[in-house]
């Protein structure tokens, strides 16, 4: 069984793409003089290159043997050849390859095997009219799997690969013909799935989880916890997410511009039909009568005076809130992410960022951009005197009438100097951070806080009921 995927590269892909790469046994080729193609463009073909030549995961342990091979060009040059067919052509803009997969069930092939009808695969659908790599990457325990990387411009005729449903099709059927010839088994009657970002399925193949991985966890939860379809839409809506019902139904993340059918992005579970048979398949939850309790009363001693006490505003109050919405502050407030609103989950990851922005802001007491920008520059100063300062340590250095002794003082005083001008450096970045990041975060505050406008509200006459009775 072979299942086939493939996937546009533009631009930069950065770590994204080589998140494996081994860099003490990559050597990075030297780049193609080419003024017309930008610096990304150049590093994107590089890194899909070397992403699926990668040595770590096609070189078999046992023969030593590296299954990569070229379809009109070689493997060592691969790039340099891509890019003179693409300057050629004048085609130096857009989209620079293409990212294709063939995966093959476990236990059943070879990597001779696999690697072979990698190649003819290419062979067939692109070897008439374009440059292909193919690798057979090994590194997955008993799962092999061929990478393609094609260049989206013809070196016969310089038009672009035209990437739609019939070519895939056909690279779906030629996939399944030659696994066939091989007596491998082919899945008969697959189910059209909506296709992937190739950077969402490299993220959900690393284990990060993506912003449509955060909205199927929320429905899934609010399945879990719902006991009727009511209750399913109020718990999403708690979340942050606007719906539309209709034929499919539609969820769209608070501040975001666009929606997602759920069904058609995440399956058959997910139709209206399928969910209200999992909420009804729900346990009913059990009713507990909570012993009536004695309210303990706290007696506090407070020194001064309470109505000449400030709340902390500004930038720091800010952070300040969005750190305890988010669980950071205080110490041993752990919020669960299941309970967030999708516009704080989308922040998890950015958490260590975020803290270390708001120690910045609070202790140096920064409260608006004014200041904010004023101690950047502070710090800008600070670091050009420390680097002028590192300059001349450098060029004496360089005076051959030094002993050991004084070169060794002066190496150490260097290093010192770097040590703090790279801390400064980290505190001018953290102020560019808040400064781009300090207004989203006050949209989403604002956003969250009209979000919970109704639900305190009901809480109050919930409340009030339950006093009067």
């Amino acid at each position: 069984m072979a299942t086939t995927a493939i996937w546009k590269v533009k631009g930069w892909l950065g770590k994204v793409l080589i998140y494996a790469e081994n860099p003490e046994k990559t050597d990075n080729p030297a780049f193609y003089q080419n003024d017309n193609l930008t610096q990304e463009e150049k590093q994107g073909l590089h890194d899909v290159i070397h992403y699926a030549m990668r040595e770590e995961a096609t070189t078999s342990t046992t023969l030593q043997e590296r299954f990569v091979s070229g379809v009109n060009c070689s493997p060592n040059t691969a790039r340099e050849e891509m890019l003179a067919v693409k300057n050629r052509y004048g085609k130096n803009e857009g989209i620079v390859a293409f990212h294709g997969y063939q995966s093959f069930a476990e236990n059943e092939i070879t990597p001779e095997m696999a690697h072979e009808i990698g190649v003819r695969l290419a062979n067939e659908l692109w070897g008439d009219r374009f440059q292909v790599i193919v690798a057979t990457h090994l590194d997955k325990e008993k799962h092999l799997h061929n990478h393609f990387v094609l260049n989206s411009v013809s070196f016969i005729d310089g038009y672009r690969y035209n990437d739609c449903k019939a070519t895939y099709q056909k690279m779906r059927d030629t996939s399944d013909r030659l696994c066939k010839e091989y007596n491998l088994s082919v899945i008969e009657d697959p189910k059209r799935k909506q296709s992937k970002h190739y950077a969402e399925w490299k993220a959900e193949n690393d284990g990060v989880l993506t912003a449509r991985g955060m909205i199927k966890n929320d429905i899934d939860e609010a399945i879990a916890t719902s006991i009727s379809d009511k209750q399913f839409f109020y718990k999403l809506r708690e979340k942050g997410y606007y719906i539309k019902q209709g034929k499919d139904i539609t969820v769209r993340p608070i501040g975001k511009e666009r929606g997602i059918k759920i069904a058609r992005h995440f399956g058959e579970a997910y139709t209206y039909q399928a969910i209200c048979q999992r909420i009804l398949a729900n346990p009913l939850p059990t009713q507990r009568k909570t012993p009536s309790m004695k309210k303990s009363v706290h007696v506090l001693r407070l020194h001064g005076t309470l109505s000449k006490q400030r709340k902390i505003g500004g930038l720091r109050g800010r952070y300040l809130y969005y750190c305890f919405k988010l669980g950071i502050l205080p110490k041993n407030n752990s919020i669960s992410p299941a309970r967030m609103h999708f516009l704080l989950k989308e922040d998890i990851r950015k958490m260590e960022n975020i803290s270390q922005e708001t120690k910045l802001l609070c202790v140096n007491k920064i409260d608006t951009s004014e200041q904010l920008f004023s101690y950047q520059s502070q710090k800008k100063e600070e670091m050009q005197d420390l680097m002028t300062t590192r300059k001349h340590l450098r060029y004496r250095l360089r005076r051959k009438t030094l002993t050991e002794e004084e070169k060794q003082e002066l190496k150490h005083e260097i290093a010192d100097l770097s040590k703090q001008i790279e801390a400064l450096r980290k505190e001018v970045i953290l102020c560019d951070d808040i400064a781009d990041r300090s207004q989203v975060i006050k949209e989403k505050i604002e956003i969250i806080q009209q979000n919970e406008q109704p639900k305190r509200k009901e809480e109050k006459v919930n409340e009030h009921r339950r006093r009067s009775s």
